[in-house]
Order: C-alpha cells, then structure tokens, then sequence
C-alpha cells in the first residue's frame, strides 16, 4: 500500500513499517509531501523518521494501538460489516445527550457504553454526543488535550468499539454525533511540529499554541483538519461534529476555516445522500457563525446557547459570581429575552469581559433549532470546585423545573449524562498524564485558580488522582431508586411531549411569547397553542394565563386554569398546558 505524509522542511523522509525501512521519495505534484510504497495489512505498524531523527506517529494515523508516542497502525476501513441500514437523522426535531465514554460506565470502554443505549432510546432522545474520542495520555481524561485527529482512544477500544457503537445507535434509531477539537492539541504527545507548520505563534489560544488556520503553509493545516473532519463522518458513518470552542480559530483569510468545513460536510452529505451537520461551541455570540454560506454566514448548522444555559442556572440557584453576573440581575428577564431572541448579550455590556459583547440575531433569517439549550453540560458541571451537579443543591421540583424549560424551549434541547434522573454523582475534572511535570502543573494551576475565587486548596479534586475519575462514573442503580425514578419519568414523559406536539417543534423565535413575576418566581411562555409554566418559589403561584387550557403533563397534580384564565401552581412545581 502507499503511505504518504506532508513534511515540507524535511530533507530526508524514512518510512518504518513492519519492522523494514524505506526510503520515501517527494511527490512531484504536491509540495512537501514525500510518497511510499511498502506491504501493510490492518494493524501492521508503522512511523516516519525525518532526516535520522525518531521514528514518530503519522499526524494521520487512523490508529495508535501504544498510545499518542507510539507507532501508528493500518487500518482497513472497510472490514467492517456494517448492520445498520441509515439513512441518517438530521438537527431539526433533534434532542440531544452529551455523554463522556470514559465516565457513563464504571468500565469506561465504547462497548459497555453500547451497553446502555438502549436507555437513551427508551429515553426518547435523537442524538448521542459523544466527548472527544481522540487518543490522550494515559488512560482517562476529559479528551480535550487529544492528539492524533484521525484515531480513536485505544483504552477506548480503538476503531472497531467505535463503529460497534455506531452501529447499534443507528439500529436503535439514534444519530451519533462526535465532539473534536481544532483550535489546539495536546501538548502532550503533539508531534505534528515536527512535520510542518502547523501552529503559529502570531496568536494563542488558553491551551497552548494555535492551530496555523492562514499563515504560510496553513492550506495544508486546514485540509488536515477538513480531511479528518470528513473522515470521522464518512468511516464511521457519524451524523454530525460538535466544533469545541469555534472563538479560538484565529483566522483572517477571506474564507474563513468554518466556511470552508461547512461547505466540505455540505457536499459529504450530498454524495453519501444523508443529512450530516456542525455545531459549533462559540462564545462570540455572533449569529454569522450559524447563517447559511449563501446569507453570507460561515455555514455552521448549529451552536451551543451558553446565554439561555446562565439565564437559566441564575433563576435556579441565585449565583451571581463570573460570567452570571449580569443574567443574575434579573433572571427571569433574562430568560425572557434569550427564549425570544436567542442572546442576551447581543450588543449589550458584558461585565465579565468589560466590553460590549455579541450583536442581535436576526429571528426571521435564523431558526430557533440552529441553538442548542440546556441546562448542564460537561463545561457547565466539570469546570466547578467540585464538579456539583444542579441535583446537588436544588430539589426534585427544581430540577423538573429545568427541564421543562429546557425541553419545551424553542431550542433544540441538550442534556447531559445522568441529568435526566438527577444523578447523585458529580462530574469532576480529571487527568491521566502520564508526564510527571504536566501532571504537577495542572494539579496545583486548578488548585491555584478556584483559591482565587475562595476555595481551601484542599478542597478541590486532585485530577489526577484516579478516585476523583472513579467519583464521576454515573451510578446505574440510580434510575431505579427515589427521587431518581420520578424525575426519569418525568423527562421521559417530557420528551415524548416535545416530539408530539408540532407546536414544541416550531422554529420561530419571534412566535415565542412570555410572561414573569421575578419577585413572585414564576415564569410561563406560550409556543402556540402550548402553554408552560414554572414556579421557582416555594410558596404557590397564582399565573395569569388568560385562557383556558387542559393540562398535557404536570409535576404535581394541578387544575386547568380557573374561569378567569388564572393557573394556581403549587411550589417548586411546572406544568405544561395546551389551550383548548
């Protein structure tokens, strides 16, 4: 078989494969790339060597059976026996589940996480969103420091487990969507400055060094992270790429890289003739990230809706510090707008940042489904002290309050592992490196950063203690136990609302129409003939609906609207009502 690998500044490339070395030669019709031919089968291993150095993975290596430093492996895509007949699950009408392989099972593996797919399709969700599956250091880790942007974490299971999940999500009629870092790698295990180019110094990111996206050489860093981009969906058959933190990709060309990406997945979709997409986790709050290419926008499908999530977690706990300052002002006018308009900050003055940030979305141009809603992400849990969920501070009743807002929303809404049965666990921030110095600087930075904002250094989880790993796998005895039980029911039964009411599923924002009492602590909204209401207090609440309505679900047990249109809600409570 042939290998190949782009090494412009080499002068000297030697392919090692299958314990023999050979001599690679330039490609005349492509600048720095050196070609080979040598007898390879799946899971012969190989590396480059570059001018005598050590022989080093290949940037696109589809396997790393020793781990980010060790030798790559072939692998033959199409051994596999695909079951599954797909023709894919596209983002409108979608609900989606963040889930972490490592922690959704006490074993941490592709195939226990197989396992239990059975209960997010009982669970009545539409996607899988799996956390980063690219090789890291070590055994465990959140995946965001991942190397080798074409290769599945060998602890993992590596290639197979990955497309034995697959396989099993789409039989159950599950999408599975893959979150992938592009704005930076490693550090560990990052050998690809050795090949070329492919950071720059002109910027950096808060991770390390950014990805070259336009300066010298940057068309063959951007066709690398195209090409695996496609590779992910097209040799997996996945159904879309969750883009982590799209704000980091400094680029200043004409094209801009997420252009490019979108317009590569767009006609991946053509050809395999299925629906393929990209969200974008963007902190800009600018609505060109999600405008079509042909609106003049980047062409990403969809983005994650942090305003809508800090609205939401201030009305719910009363936090006030950071980024919530300014939504804990007044959160249930918060919410208000980002349910009718998509951003908070939207022009408006950030105090955490100490500027004017965002720009206004335009609702008649932007479907509501391009933001994803939610109330716990991985971010949202991990990056606390502690790793707390919201189960861990607010009641049952809060926490069917959520949820409510979150799956009735206008969004396309997102829940993240364990949240739908108010898991006991926490999710915490680990580590495995396997550098000693690495791993010593990120246990004592963690502890430095949340002492300045108050916490005993003792009290923050050492990442790379494997307890705090083993702290974070979700409890599978859970769902079957009180309070647990209760409130799976009550997302179960809340999701099987949103898919049949077409009313839940409309796209307008401007559609959407609110009402709210901060002081009272009641918030509703009405989605056409669908009404939904929460109350945040512990005391009752007395909501003018002005209509009269027969309930679809409900918390607790609560009577339609009296004659004068006025609901009465018990406390910590919310019901979901259509008029009649």
């Amino acid at each position: 078989m042939q290998f190949e690998v782009w090494a412009p500044q080499a002068a000297r490339v030697t392919l090692h494969c299958g314990g023999a070395t050979r001599a690679s030669v330039r490609d005349p019709e492509r600048a720095g790339w050196w070609t080979c031919v040598a007898e390879a089968e799946d899971g012969t291993r190989y590396g480059f060597a570059l001018d005598d150095g050590p022989v080093l993975p290949d940037p696109r290596s589809r396997r790393q059976p020793d781990g980010p430093d060790g030798l790559s492996a072939v692998v033959d895509q199409g051994r596999y026996p695909w079951r599954a007949a797909w023709s894919g699950r596209a983002l409108p009408g979608a609900v989606l589940y963040e889930l972490h392989v490592g922690t959704y099972t006490r074993e941490g593996t592709l195939d226990a996480a197989t396992e239990r797919l059975g209960h997010l399709a009982e669970l009545g969700v539409t996607h899988v969103e799996l956390m980063p599956l690219c090789p890291v250091p070590g055994r465990h880790g959140w995946g965001y420091d991942g190397v080798s942007l074409w290769a599945v974490h060998e602890p993992y299971g590596g290639p197979e487990a990955l497309k034995r999940f697959v396989d099993r999500a789409h039989e159950l009629g599950l999408g599975v969507v893959l979150d992938v870092v592009h704005n930076h790698l490693g550090p560990s295990g990052n050998h690809l400055p050795a090949f070329g180019p492919y950071f720059t110094d002109t910027y950096r990111t808060p991770w390390g060094a950014a990805v070259n996206l336009d300066g010298p050489g940057s068309d063959e860093v951007r066709a690398y992270l195209v090409d695996s981009a496609l590779a992910w969906l097209r040799d997996y058959r996945l159904d879309g790429l969750r883009l982590d933190a799209v704000h980091a990709l400094r680029d200043t060309r004409a094209i801009h890289f997420l252009e490019e990406l979108s317009q590569a997945v767009d006609a991946l979709a053509a050809e395999v003739d299925r629906p393929l997409f990209l969200i974008a986790e963007s902190d800009l709050n600018d609505p060109r990230v999600i405008t079509p290419r042909a609106q003049s926008g980047l062409g990403v499908h969809a983005q994650w809706n942090d305003d809508f999530h800090h609205a939401l977690h201030t009305a719910l706990t009363g936090e006030s510090q950071g980024y919530y300052e300014d939504f804990a002002r007044a959160p249930f006018a918060a919410l208000a707008k980002t349910l009718t308009g998509g951003f908070f900050h939207d022009g408006s003055y950030s105090t955490f940042r100490g500027r004017h940030h965002g720009r206004p979305l335009d609702r008649t141009r932007v479907p509501a489904h391009r933001l994803l809603g939610y109330a716990q992400t991985h971010d949202q849990i991990g990056n606390r002290a502690q790793g707390d969920r919201l189960a861990a501070s607010l009641s049952p009743g809060l926490l069917a309050c959520a949820a409510a807002l979150v799956l009735t929303a206008p969004f396309t809404p997102m829940l993240f592992m364990g949240e739908e049965w108010a898991a006991g666990t926490p999710w915490q921030f680990f580590t495995d490196h396997t550098d000693p110095g690495l791993a010593d600087a990120v246990r004592h930075g963690r502890r430095r950063e949340f002492a300045a904002h108050g916490w005993a250094e003792e009290d923050v989880p050492d990442p790379q203690d494997p307890a705090t790993r083993e702290r974070s796998c979700l409890d599978w005895s859970e769902p079957e136990r009180a309070p647990h039980a209760r409130v799976l029911a009550w997302y179960r039964e809340l999701i099987a609302l949103r898919h049949a009411q077409p009313d839940l599923s409309g796209p307008d924002l401007a559609d959407v129409k609110v009402a709210y009492d901060e002081d009272a602590r009641w918030f509703a909204f009405r989605r056409g003939d669908v009404r939904v209401a929460v109350n945040l207090s512990r005391q009752p609440a007395r909501i003018p609906l002005g209509v009269h309505a027969r309930v679809l679900a409900a918390w607790e047990p609560v009577a339609p609207p009296d004659e004068d249109g006025v609901l009465h809600l018990p406390g910590e409570s919310c019901v979901v009502l259509t008029q009649v």
